[in-house]
């Protein structure tokens, strides 16, 4: 999908070409500015392209929540499904784990509630409207995600019904009979199911970040693909270095996912930046046993959506350097868990593994850099980076041009650890 041309000038330079950085670019390039997006690699091919292609309406309370204390005897264990972790790491990150888990508070639960609860609002209806503008809308399902539980949780789910419910996210409580109706190909395991009626889903987040760049490239964006070395404040703009050249622009949004850290640190700033790994299998799908949509089972810690190619089945956290080898426990355990709740067949490809990168709130950073004029964040997204991406991508444009913001950024400022 690049052109090949990088140009020498450009209002904006977008780095990174994930579902932020695309709709930061196409949102920016609607405002009649010159836009150019740069990676390493074509738009949707990172981090966007393994998730569980879940637009989801009801994640407004991060990981780090007041039942993670409950739940810390089993993870310390390391052998649960939710969580991995490399011990070496914690040791070296213990400062990072202690504020992360400052946040499990119950005074925390409501701010950070309300501010996602407004990203994710925001972001929703844009994906909505994009999607069918990228000529794309086949892709899209209206059909909820369904959160289901072996054990006997009802108590749980209607809680956590009723917990939705403040922040107006719609959402079923449903008991084996009426999960069956609503999955008759799946084998009868759950006993209590959440229906998030107001989520989405697509069959390919990789496919939709692409449709997305078309139309930016389409309004005249220019999409480069280059390593990305160093970026460096030059009289009043921003010089980006790259692996086949440079550009100079007056602003730069730093859309890099788990890469974003490297490129702040030398111009002074410690970005706390953690990665919660995660890793996927696609499988062939059984076309007379098909699911009909995302299932997440609460017990084992998984995800099986259904994607354009099979079923691809997503596993918990794995907390440890961004680029360390590939340790593929959880997965392994995962797919006869999954197996023997849906049909589907051989694997299709190689394991993926990709970087959530997550703050110690849980709330990503979207604004202006605090001591650099023209730079602007946009990563730390955790799980829900490509719910979230295109109304990151609009407030920052709207913050570039001087416009009325699409949501209360307050909460994710960069300032806050910066």
């Amino acid at each position: 999908m690049s052109d090949g041309r990088i140009g020498r000038q450009a209002d904006v330079v977008v780095l990174g070409a994930g579902i932020v950085g695309v709709s930061a670019a196409y949102a920016t390039q609607r405002q009649g500015l010159s836009v150019v997006l740069i990676d390493r690699r074509e738009p949707g091919s990172e981090t966007s392209y393994g998730n569980a292609g879940v637009l989801s309406s009801g994640s407004i309370l991060p990981l780090n929540k007041p039942s993670l204390w409950k739940a810390l005897p089993d993870y310390l264990t390391n052998r649960h499904p939710a969580l991995r972790w490399n011990p070496a790491w914690s040791l070296r990150n213990a400062a990072w784990l202690a504020r992360f888990l400052g946040h499990a508070r119950p005074s925390q639960i409501e701010p950070r509630a309300i501010a996602l609860n407004g990203l994710i609002r925001a972001s929703l209806k844009l994906h909505r409207e994009w999607i069918a503008k990228a000529d794309a809308v086949q892709r899209i399902r209206e059909t909820g995600w369904l959160k289901a539980w072996r054990s006997d949780a009802a108590a749980a789910a209607r809680a956590e019904q009723a917990f939705l419910a403040e922040y107006g996210v719609a959402s079923e409580v449903l008991d084996r009979q009426a999960i069956s109706a609503l999955e008759p190909n799946i084998v009868p395991v759950y006993k209590v199911g959440l229906l998030h009626t107001g989520t989405a889903s697509v069959d390919s987040p990789g496919a939709v970040v692409k449709a997305y760049a078309r139309m930016f490239a389409g309004l005249g964006g220019r999409i480069h693909a280059s390593e990305i070395r160093t970026i460096v404040p030059e009289g009043g703009a921003w010089r980006v270095v790259l692996a086949d050249g440079a550009i100079v622009a007056r602003h730069i949004v730093v859309a890099l996912g788990p890469w974003s850290a490297n490129l702040l640190r030398p111009l002074g700033y410690r970005v706390p930046l953690a990665f919660e790994r995660g890793y996927h299998q696609d499988f062939e799908p059984n076309p007379a046993r098909q699911l009909q949509r995302p299932l997440h089972d609460a017990d084992g810690s998984f995800v099986m959506t259904p994607m354009e190619r099979g079923v691809r089945v997503t596993t918990g956290v794995e907390l440890t350097a961004r680029d360390a080898p590939s340790s593929f426990a959880q997965l392994e355990a995962t797919v006869p868990l999954a197996r023997g709740v849906a049909e589907f067949g051989a694997p299709i490809g190689e394991p993926w593994r990709g970087a959530r990168p997550t703050l110690p709130d849980s709330l990503p950073m979207i604004g202006p850099a605090p001591r650099h004029t023209g730079l602007w964040l946009a990563f730390g997204h955790q799980h829900i980076g490509f719910t979230t991406g295109p109304a990151t991508g609009a407030a920052i444009a709207a913050m570039i041009g001087g416009q009325d913001l699409p949501f209360d950024v307050a909460a994710f400022s960069p300032r806050r650890y910066l």
